[in-house]
């Protein structure tokens, strides 16, 4: 069975990740962490790859949901003559056992359960490690025990019924009536490590780890502060992207998976398992608006980490445990998720110079500062070299947000996220009273303002870089960000010609322009929510409310998103849960709750974020003191 993208649901232990098909089947994971080499990756290649699959045997349909305020997946398989419930979970290591935070235990657990009739199941655990490369050796350590082990990995699985070995995967067939429940766990270790059966969890262990697992999710999700009509579907992105998360050093990647085509047999295949510094502090700003805290200081101290040295030094991206170097191959022996090639690992984007990364951190600063969240004189003493660093380089071409293989451009989303970068440091110096040279910065922010204003509008609206008379849906930053009111006519203008160029059966496309990259790809759907966003704050309150429901209506049937979407039909494409789709979701909801509960602010510039912020954490007596900008003339 080829599954599409959406076909798919994740599971996530804040270690690592794995994605399950309609069908049962496990089809991407990796241990022991998101980024390490896959254990089961059927979802690149069908026959290479290697699953764990437990479904019926004989035909059935299947439908599925989470486990309320969790990402523990329940599948419901109808056959003729039964129903089969199949629950699965990363299980976490929480609670009393573990302390404060989570833990994990590097496994994959499964419940399988009658709910009615009879039903003949199905259980193949076939992992092939190193990304397909080879397949383990597998070997019955007792009835209900086994170990598949090869190269650097393990897996130690273990029953409570019994299994076998045959044809290079472990097997199991096991009869159901109304009623009764069977388990299967799979467990990763070093393939140094040693277990004895005796060792292995007992059904009482497995149904403690499953009970835990739900536990914590529900704990988490518990802290989430949004309360509007959205809830569902804010909750369940934000749970996404907590599951995101690398606990162990707060990075939080881009999605957990990679190579799923942004086209179906093309070449923009690309690894997304890194945490790259705009996604995740946008992500962050989308987890504030919802009132948490506690990811945005473990990020602060994984960067604090990472970055340490020269400001000159910062890459855009790293991988979550702070390593800079990514080097990108191609995996030539997998044929590629439905023959799409190549298949990469790595991101050879890592050195390129992304000017707006600047802009975003200074932003996600500003906003943690409004909640009171400390920052420190060594923090500061950092962002000051990062302002610094703005003013020198601010005036040169990069390669933008959209990380275009080609010659550098002066890209009009860069430039503005500059002139966030030297805004918002001015106001955390002024509302903290840091030390800082704020008229220096004042004035080259100003700089930055007037070449925007000068050379970004000389056709009469914002263009994709200056010299450029190519639209791209990333200049409809510019009100988010408080640089033009969402009303001003140049903005008008300027949305009005984004929308006639990019725009396809309701949804976006990033740009339409060379990128040194071949091939083509779907409509973003990040774009598609920054409309949404410019249409609430230009009061167009109705317009925007249709295409939040029609964007809502892209979720697969768990509420997942991938990057990117086919207008029309819906299909998802690109890896698979994209954070940045999720982040987009949760702000959106944040901002129309807000704006229909809360009048807008006074004609004027002024943060979207800051203002979904103000409402959402109930701090409206400060609401205009802290918004206002300079008016553009």
């Amino acid at each position: 069975m080829r599954q599409r993208i959406d076909d798919y649901a994740l599971l996530g232990d804040c270690h690592s990740a794995a994605l399950v098909g309609r069908d049962g089947s496990i089809d991407w994971a990796c241990f022991p962490r998101f980024d390490s080499p896959a254990v089961f990756c059927r979802i690149l290649d069908v026959r290479r790859g290697g699953s764990f699959q437990v479904c019926p045997e004989r035909p059935f349909q299947s439908t599925r949901r989470y486990i309320d305020d969790t990402n523990v997946l329940v599948t419901t398989f109808t056959t003729p003559s039964g129903v089969l419930e199949v629950t699965d979970c990363m299980p976490v290591r929480f609670g009393r056992e573990r302390g404060p935070g989570v833990g994990t235990r590097y496994a994959l657990l499964r419940r399988l359960r009658c709910a009615g009739g009879e039903v003949e199941t199905r259980v193949v655990v076939a992992p092939r490690f190193e990304y397909g490369a080879f397949v383990p050796n597998i070997r019955l350590t007792s009835a209900h025990t086994a170990e598949l082990v090869g190269g650097a990995d393990a897996l130690w699985v273990t029953a409570t019924r019994p299994l076998v070995a045959y044809e290079r995967a472990l097997r199991a067939r096991w009869r159901l009536c109304a009623g009764d429940e069977a388990w299967v766990e799979a467990a990763w270790t070093s393939s140094l490590v040693e277990r004895r059966p005796e060792a292995m969890p007992d059904l009482a262990t497995l149904r403690q780890r499953l009970e835990d697992t739900v536990a914590y999710w529900r704990e988490w999700i518990s802290h989430c502060a949004y309360e509007g009509e959205y809830a569902p579907q804010v909750r369940r992105s934000a749970l996404v992207l907590k599951a995101l998360t690398y606990v162990p050093s707060g990075a939080i990647i881009a999605a957990p998976t990679t190579s799923l085509p942004e086209e179906p047999g093309g070449v923009r295949n690309w690894d997304y398992r890194y945490t790259w510094l705009r996604d995740t502090t946008l992500t962050l700003i989308s987890l504030m608006l919802l009132g948490y805290q506690e990811e945005a200081l473990a990020f602060r101290h994984w960067l604090a980490r990472t970055s340490a040295g020269r400001v000159e030094d910062i890459q855009i991206m790293y991988d979550i445990r702070g390593h800079r170097l990514l080097p990108e191959m191609e995996l030539a022996h997998l044929e590629g998720h439905r023959g799409s090639r190549p298949v990469r690992i790595g991101n050879g984007a890592v050195k390129q110079l992304q000017l707006d990364v600047f802009g975003e951190m200074l932003e996600a600063v500003w906003l943690y500062s409004k909640m009171g969240g400390p920052v420190s004189v060594k923090t500061w003493d950092f962002l000051c070299k990062l302002v610094e660093h703005v003013c020198q380089r601010w005036h040169e071409p990069d390669q933008g947000l959209w990380e275009i293989r080609d010659e550098p451009r002066h890209f009009i989303h860069s430039k503005l996220l500059c002139w966030v970068a030297l805004d918002r440091a001015v106001r955390v110096a002024r509302a903290r009273r840091f030390p800082a040279p704020v008229g220096r910065w004042v004035r080259e922010r100003e700089r930055v303002r007037e070449y925007l204003l000068r050379e970004g509008r000389r056709t009469g609206w914002f263009p994709q870089a200056v010299g450029s008379e190519r639209a791209d849906a990333s200049v409809l930053q510019m009100p988010a960000l408080g640089f033009l009111p969402a009303a001003h006519p140049l903005m008008s203008r300027t949305v009005e010609r984004v929308r006639q160029r990019l725009e396809k059966e309701g949804l976006l496309y990033r740009y339409h322009a060379p990128d040194g990259v071949g091939g083509g790809e779907g409509a973003f759907l990040l774009c598609s929510f920054w409309l949404h966003d410019v249409l609430v704050h230009s009061g167009k309150t109705q317009e925007a409310e249709a295409l939040l429901r029609h964007l809502l209506r892209m979720a697969n049937d768990v509420g997942l998103y991938a990057e990117e979407a086919v207008p029309g039909t819906g299909e998802a494409l690109g890896n698979f849960p994209q954070a940045f789709t999720h982040m987009a979701l949760v702000a959106s909801c944040a901002q129309l709750s807000a704006a229909r509960s809360f009048q807008l602010p006074r004609p004027g510039a002024y943060d979207f974020a800051d203002f979904a912020l103000t409402y959402h954490l109930g701090r409206r007596s400060i609401l205009m003191s802290h918004f206002s900008v300079e008016p553009v003339q």
